[in-house]
């Protein structure tokens, strides 16, 4: 089995180590964490990147501790923003907490063996301090010449920084040196961006406790193109299935471009390096095939969801233009029919006007406003050919009657020739 390091190593996910961290983490089981900024009651996918740190830490043998910024949330990092951003009241910023907690959950164990996970909030102790106590007992440590040196303020001078911002990597450098003092964590790691605020608090961590401790920072994800990583055109993409549905977010790994596929592979999944070679190769022999994004979408789908909400997802994905059966488009809930149907014409008709119409050649040309057929004789003439089902069912004659089961009991789902698709909705 591979170290940390080494895990970490093949899959591209080092960008910065201090001195000394490799040593540290073959010596002994260490302690390690990563902080989650509570801005929003669900993580996202560039979220996902960082918590497969802790995973493959935990999984080599090491501690992990996931920190929950209710305290850093409301004074903002600056770190990789261009202007301040809105500051959360303590209620909204607990609730998300407790969201984020229950998300962790499903990435980390925090109920068994010596190196089980642990959480904690780090209001828990900055709510301690008062104004002048952490002037007079941190702020002292580290000087102003210092703070003006780190990427995130230099990079926020021109338009200009808050004292609050400015002040950010003092709050977080803290948490680093209370971690350490009270539980023995010994690493920190993050995203790229998040190096300046590590090294606070190692300098803090030397300067006031006389200690040593390490950092590590993992490349930021990005698109071939050098954008930013895990927003679709509805924008973040969430692991919270209320935020981003299933489907949906299978669908987002499906659709990644060939060039980003194997970058992404090694970062979000648990895949071995064998697997992984495995599955370029295949990908190269036939990329049609789309291996690589289909072992993707599986392995995170599966893993942020369940296996479940991932077979709902394929069988979602296949039903556009397959030829399945009633049964089976019948199993979708409303809302992943929906989204599988988004962007079709859709048709609204009355459930009395529905039962009034004469048969499907009335109903699917003037019943339904002339959306799916401009006239009857269009209709009827399709119809004739073959070409036409509702429900994937075929018609079969232009006199056939208007008695079919309603899916989700309000619609029905028009196919006209191979490719143009029609939702109609029985209000």
């Amino acid at each position: 089995m591979k170290t940390f390091i080494e895990e970490l190593r093949w899959r591209g996910m080092i960008h910065d180590v201090m001195p000394g961290t490799e040593e540290q983490l073959a010596k002994e089981m260490t302690s390690a964490y990563i902080g989650f900024d509570p801005t929003a009651d669900s993580l996202h996918i560039g979220n996902l990147a960082t918590i497969m740190n802790l995973v493959m830490l935990q999984r080599t043998g090491h501690k992990p501790y996931a920190l929950v910024g209710g305290a850093t949330g409301m004074v903002g990092d600056p770190s990789g923003k261009s202007e301040e951003r809105n500051l959360l009241d303590e209620d909204t910023l607990r609730h998300n907490q407790e969201s984020i907690r229950k998300q962790l959950e499903k990435f980390l164990d925090f109920e068994s063996g010596n190196n089980k996970a642990v959480m904690v909030n780090n209001y828990d102790w900055m709510s301690q301090f008062d104004f002048l106590g952490f002037l007079r007992d941190v702020g002292k440590h580290i000087t102003v010449s210092y703070m003006m040196a780190k990427d995130s303020v230099k990079n926020r001078m021109d338009k200009g920084i808050s004292f609050t911002e400015f002040s950010y990597q003092l709050v977080q450098g803290y948490d680093f040196y209370h971690l350490y003092k009270e539980f023995g964590v010994r690493l920190q790691m993050g995203g790229s961006d998040q190096w300046g605020n590590i090294t606070t608090g190692t300098e803090l961590i030397r300067r006031m406790g006389q200690g040593e401790a390490f950092a590590l920072t993992s490349p930021l994800v990005t698109k071939a193109d050098g954008s930013k990583f895990g927003k679709s055109e509805g924008g973040n993409v969430w692991l919270d299935p209320n935020r981003t549905s299933p489907y949906k977010f299978y669908q987002f790994w499906m659709n990644v471009r060939d060039e980003e596929a194997s970058k992404l592979l090694r970062r979000f999944t648990l895949l071995d390096e064998a697997k992984v070679l495995e599955l370029e190769a295949e990908h190269a022999e036939a990329p049609h095939l789309r291996a690589m994004q289909q072992a993707l979408a599986q392995e995170v789908t599966t893993m942020v969801h369940s296996a479940d909400e991932y077979a709902m997802a394929v069988k979602a994905s296949k039903i556009l233009f397959s030829k399945s059966a009633t049964q089976e488009l019948a199993t979708l809930p409303e809302r992943t029919l929906l989204e599988v149907f988004e962007g079709v014409p859709m048709a609204e008709i009355s459930r009395d006007a529905l039962g009034a119409q004469a048969n499907v050649t009335d109903l699917l040309s003037e019943g339904t406003g002339k959306i799916i057929f401009p006239s009857k004789s269009e209709a009827k003439r399709m119809i004739q050919g073959g070409g036409v089902s509702v429900n994937k069912q075929k018609l079969t004659s232009p006199d056939q009657a208007v008695d079919f089961e309603l899916l989700q009991g309000k619609y029905l789902v028009v196919q006209r020739g191979k490719k143009n698709q029609f939702l109609v909705r029985v209000q």
